[in-house]
């Protein structure tokens, strides 16, 4: 495989693929597992939020945390500063499956990365910054349509 826009299918697949596994293995879906990651990462936030960043109609949603509140992964608490509103955060619980899953990825990535000097990682950062964006707008436009 040469050219780029076949590694990249290649590489987007392989992501897709090592997602799915982790859902399944925590009894998951693969968008719940990337929902539960979205929390993790940015904090307590309404369904609304949640939705707009995964591009998922309000309504897909609401079932996808009642899956994530079954599971434990995540609880349904009061908005501190707006009592009437309702946030979604991660439970903060201890899940040593997922945690072991991500610290072996993290320690392979890492080994993957000393590979390259500055200039190259800095070229990479760049180019997964970029592809990010595109990726992002083009499942903004396909939901819009």
């Amino acid at each position: 495989m040469t050219d780029a826009a076949g590694l990249g299918r290649e590489f987007s697949t392989a992501v897709v693929m090592f997602h799915d596994a982790v859902a399944h293995r925590l009894g998951l879906t693969a968008v719940d597992h990337k929902a539960l990651g979205v929390i993790v990462r940015d904090g307590p936030m309404a369904a609304s939020r949640l939705a707009r960043q995964l591009a998922m109609k309000p309504s897909a949603v609401t079932g996808l945390v009642d899956r994530l509140v079954a599971a434990g992964y995540v609880t349904r608490n009061s908005d501190p500063l707006d009592r009437r509103r309702v946030l979604i955060s991660a439970d903060g619980g201890e899940h040593p499956e997922l945690l072991a899953i991500f610290q072996r990825l993290g320690r392979e990535m890492t080994k993957l990365a000393e590979r390259y000097d500055a200039a190259q990682l800095d070229a990479i950062m760049d180019y997964l910054t970029n592809a990010t964006t595109v990726l992002r707008e083009q499942t903004a436009a396909l939901v819009r349509e």
